[in-house]
């Protein structure tokens, strides 16, 4: 269960839309953290979900998530009979790529059927090294994976809209 959710109002900021995970080069992050700085957390022990807005030149914090219902750190889960990752799972509604320390099978399988490509870092690392990280690459050649979350994202239904109206 969500327990807080803290965002940025700019009314400035065109932030990204839940239908669209990508627009105008730019991307909806997530980093599943303990300590809100860190990519240092398991998927379903993660206590907070950082959302930034990252683009080639430059990123935006958009919110944190903070959650109540996480897995101990050692894998075991509460046994309450709630759908623990759902929830989790609707957080990253819009956006392209959540970055973890670990995920298990299941949960990966879900985050992919949301539309939603999770990447399992090897160890902990700043959520602003990562950030610098993704930039780079989409200022550049970007690798085939994340090729694959730009052409994924981009067509979305207005691809079929006749321009020539």
């Amino acid at each position: 269960m969500v327990t807080r959710r803290l965002r940025l109002v700019d009314a400035d900021h065109d932030s990204i839309g839940a239908d669209r995970p990508v627009k105008g080069g730019y991307m909806r992050v997530a980093f599943a953290t303990q300590d809100r700085t860190r990519v240092d957390a398991h998927f379903a022990s993660a206590k907070t979900f950082m959302f930034y807005d990252v683009g080639p030149d430059e990123h935006a914090f958009l919110e944190a998530v903070q959650f109540d219902n996480v897995s101990d750190e050692n894998g075991s889960h509460q046994e309450d009979g709630d759908d623990r990752l759902a929830t989790k799972i609707k957080a990253l509604e819009g956006s392209a790529l959540l970055f973890v320390r670990a995920i298990g099978g299941p949960a990966a399988a879900r985050v992919v059927r949301a539309n939603v490509h999770p990447i399992k870092l090897p160890a902990d690392e700043p959520i602003s090294a990562v950030i610098e990280r993704i930039r780079g690459m989409l200022k550049t050649n970007p690798p085939p994976w994340l090729r694959k979350v730009i052409n994924t994202s981009e067509a979305g239904p207005e691809r079929f809209i006749d321009d020539e109206d």
